[in-house]
């Protein structure tokens, strides 16, 4: 494990600290040393991620949090960057559903494109009002194969995920020149968690999982280390859009 004080007094804010990307970024974050701030809907079910954290010498509070609310998301940041100047934010949620378009209501498409994109939007300004008056920071975008391009029956994720993916390519250009380091990270592959180990067993058959080779699907963890590292970045050099796969994914 890192230093407990490799980061220095500073917060970190994870919009959709959920069980897995959400969860290892916040353990790579609390184990650099910074005072880490997790969000999502049901914030008791942080409470084993907290107690993990703390148990291993680092800082981590849940919140509970609706992140297509301006008062809770400016209420969320203001508590992360109280505690320390606010390093970075990160936006995790997720929203990933699959429709055919006949059977994808306008409740959908609406409520995935507010969770998706109008969350991100929000998450990116108030972690930026924030970041400005410390004189810099990291907003980082969590994006998906869909930020690029629709599938079949994925046209509510793939525009919401579009358009978080254009959100922050005008937050990019809009805050880089005032030393803020904004990213999108385009996951394009299936995360190794329980949900994707089930779906694969329902498409394929019990045993299609074992048969998998190994680091075929990805690992929360290492997708966490690749947001450490974009935010240990220097500025002459800084990556706006990263995409992550496994060496077997076919793209």
């Amino acid at each position: 494990m890192a230093s407990m004080i490799e980061g220095g007094h500073a917060s970190v804010a994870i919009v959709g600290a959920g069980d897995f990307i959400g969860a290892a970024i916040a353990r790579r974050f609390a184990a650099g040393g910074y005072i880490v701030h997790g969000g999502r809907r049901q914030g008791d079910k942080l409470d084993a991620l907290a107690a993990e954290i703390t148990a291993r010498g680092g800082s981590f509070t849940g919140h509970t949090l609706d992140a297509r609310s301006e008062e809770e998301v400016g209420g969320f940041l203001d508590c992360a960057d109280a505690s320390a100047p606010l390093a970075a934010c990160i936006f995790n949620v997720g929203a990933n559903v699959n429709f055919p378009l006949l059977d994808t209501t306008e409740r959908v498409f609406r409520k995935v494109w507010e969770m998706a994109c109008f969350a991100g939007f929000l998450t990116g300004r108030e972690a930026a009002r924030r970041m400005l008056v410390h004189g810099r920071g990291s907003i980082f975008f969590t994006g998906a194969t869909a930020s690029m391009r629709g599938g079949k029956g994925y046209a509510a994720f793939a525009a919401a995920k579009a358009g978080l993916r254009a959100t922050a390519q005008s937050m990019a250009r809009e805050l880089g020149p005032q030393n803020i380091h904004v990213a999108h990270l385009v996951i394009d592959s299936g995360v190794d968690t329980a949900w994707v180990r089930e779906r694969i067993a329902a498409a394929h058959g019990a045993d299609a999982v074992e048969a998998l080779p190994a680091d075929t699907l990805m690992n929360p963890a290492s997708i966490a280390e690749a947001y450490w590292q974009l935010h240990h970045q220097t500025r002459d050099a800084w990556t706006h859009e990263l995409d992550l796969r496994p060496f077997g994914e076919a793209w």
